[in-house]
């Protein structure tokens, strides 16, 4: 059961005294070091329950700790209106955050990672909570501090927000599956001598310019960022975002 904290504030020469209620974080299930960080950092003073119908799927050990697949899926929680996933032991914590405006709330990703770590995903619903999941991942490690390939071939600089995706009905969940895949090196700026160099917005739209999904990702996020996703509806999508240099990318994915 969560506790509250009661917080005494003394204001001004008058000695008018509030008293505040600030959250307690909840026990965390995976036993984190770091998980009073990740609650003060993205959660602090918001209602957190752990659930078990948020799903996080990644391989029990890294074999490519530049290139870790991982599946997020919060399909049993209705009115999820966001999911942000973080690396509590990552030295850049957040990863991606997705708003499945006209989608479910799942998606598939790969990501870097810089030593053993939990992996959360934890979904804000209608009503304010988050609702989270999560696992722990072994990894050696070295994923974030090292150099992208990228970075050693000006090949890249040619197809720099290059787009190339595929579209397909999804019987089971009858939506339509979007794969996704953009040329980026997507350098984290720990790599020595490598600034920070990645896409960090990424907006889904139907042939009428309706929003579908909404994505900002962040540094851990793969060279060669893959995505899936599954949209609601059916029909081309646009694929619109860019990057921190102000590097832009717009595509067509056709069924």
């Amino acid at each position: 059961m969560r506790s509250l904290r009661i917080a005494v504030f003394v204001l001004g020469q008058a000695g008018v005294v509030l008293a505040a209620l600030a959250l307690e974080p909840p026990s965390d299930p995976l036993k984190s070091p770091a998980w009073g960080t990740i609650y003060g950092r993205y959660f602090k003073d918001q209602k957190v329950v752990f659930d078990d119908r948020i799903k996080v799927i990644a391989p029990a050990n890294a074999e490519n700790p530049l290139d870790v697949p991982v599946q997020v899926s919060a399909e049993g929680l209705d009115g999820v209106e966001e999911i942000v996933v973080v690396a509590d032991l990552n030295p850049i914590q957040k990863i991606i955050s997705y708003e499945p405006l006209h989608a479910s709330p799942d998606l598939a990703f790969r990501f870097k990672v810089e030593q053993s770590t939990p992996i959360r995903a934890a979904a804000r619903t209608r009503d304010g909570v988050w609702h989270i999941g999560g696992v722990w991942l072994s990894a050696a490690g070295g994923g974030c501090t090292t150099p992208s390939y990228g970075s050693g071939d000006p090949v890249w600089q040619t197809r720099l927000n290059e787009v190339s995706g595929r579209l397909w009905p999804n019987a089971e969940t009858k939506t339509q599956r979007l794969r996704l895949r953009l040329i980026h090196p997507m350098d984290t700026g720990l790599a020595n001598g490598i600034p920070a160099f990645y896409i960090d917005r990424i907006l889904l739209s139907d042939a009428k310019g309706e929003a579908l999904a909404r994505v900002h990702s962040y540094e851990p996020i793969s060279e060669n960022p893959v995505f899936s996703f599954d949209l609601k509806g059916s029909g081309p999508v646009r694929v619109t975002g860019g990057d921190i240099q102000g590097n832009k990318f717009s595509a067509e994915i056709k069924p």
